[in-house]
């Protein structure tokens, strides 16, 4: 069986053209013997002619070299294209292989991105902590005691870093003139107010280069941490002037 199969596999992958050019050779070649001995009984004596010789191969096999010519020409046309199939089939799979990775190493870089905004959403709860209590804490306007501090800072210690953006953004201050004066008041403020907007950069930049579609960085600067430091930017005196 397995010796069956792989004839049938051998003859089955040629192309039909050759069998076309074998039949017709076989059957010229066969009807060449059949004049020859034809001739040969008819007049003997003009098979010994070299020139009679020469002639008749060369009439002969004339066209059956014009014949295997023109299927050689069809069956390398037909090699052309089965390897221009193969390489279009091979730069398609690279191109799969090429998105393939780059999924993955977007995948990686989200990953990571993650990984560090928990860290940076910390430094950020702790800057806007800082300048709360600058502001409106027992070190500036008195609006919040020592206690209520502390139980701010509890809840970021829990997981909450936002709980002191939320304050600037749910708070009136109209009482220490505005938004503008809590953010950049005096220089201790200024500075916190600084170090915030570059440490939310930073983060939105890595946001940025993880996630073309944008969703990331427009989900983080929707949050209560990115809302503040819209605010921030929104009120610096230095860019409304």
């Amino acid at each position: 069986m397995t010796s069956r199969a792989s004839i049938r596999h051998y003859f089955g992958d040629r192309d039909w053209r050759i069998w076309v050019g074998i039949v017709i050779s076989i059957v010229w070649m066969a009807g060449g013997v059949w004049y020859v001995h034809g001739v040969y009984e008819s007049d003997p004596a003009q098979t010994s002619s070299i020139d009679a010789v020469g002639s008749f191969l060369e009439g002969v096999f004339a066209p059956l070299a014009f014949l295997w010519l023109i299927l050689g020409l069809f069956i390398q046309q037909r090699e052309l294209a089965n390897n221009t199939e193969a390489i279009r089939h091979s730069v398609l799979q690279s191109e799969k292989q090429t998105l393939a990775i780059a999924a993955t190493e977007m995948n990686a870089r989200q990953e990571t991105f993650f990984k560090i905004a928990e860290s940076v959403k910390q430094q950020l709860g702790g800057i806007s902590g800082m300048l709360l209590v600058s502001a409106i804490g027992p070190v500036g306007s008195g609006r919040i005691s020592s206690e209520q501090v502390d139980e701010l800072f509890t809840r970021a210690a829990q997981g909450d870093w936002s709980v002191f953006a939320r304050q600037f953004l749910t708070m009136e201050f109209e009482e220490e003139g505005g938004l503008p004066e809590i953010l950049y008041g005096s220089e201790i403020r200024q500075r916190h107010t600084k170090n915030y907007r570059r440490t939310f950069e930073r983060l939105r930049r890595l946001a940025n280069n993880c996630d073309v579609d944008g969703i990331i960085e427009d989900t983080l600067l929707q949050t209560a941490l990115g809302l503040l430091y819209q605010r921030m930017i929104e009120h610096d005196p230095e860019e409304n002037n």
